[in-house]
C-alpha cells in the first residue's frame, strides 16, 4: 500500500513523462556503483603495499 502512495506522489511531482528518465538515471547510477565496488574488491594487493 505504501508503494502505491509513493508512486502516486512521484507521478504528481514529476509528471508521467519524466519518471522513466529518472528511473533510467537511477538504474545507471546503481550499475556504476556496483561496478566500482567490484573493481575495488579485485585490487586488494595494491592497498596492502601502500
Amino acid at each position: 500500500m505504501e508503494l502505491v502512495i509513493i508512486l502516486a506522489v512521484a507521478v504528481l511531482l514529476f509528471g508521467g513523462k519524466k519518471i522513466p528518465e529518472l528511473a533510467k538515471g537511477l538504474g545507471e547510477g546503481i550499475k556504476n556503483f556496483k561496478h566500482a565496488l567490484k573493481e575495488e574488491e579485485s585490487k586488494p594487493e595494491e592497498k596492502k603495499q601502500a
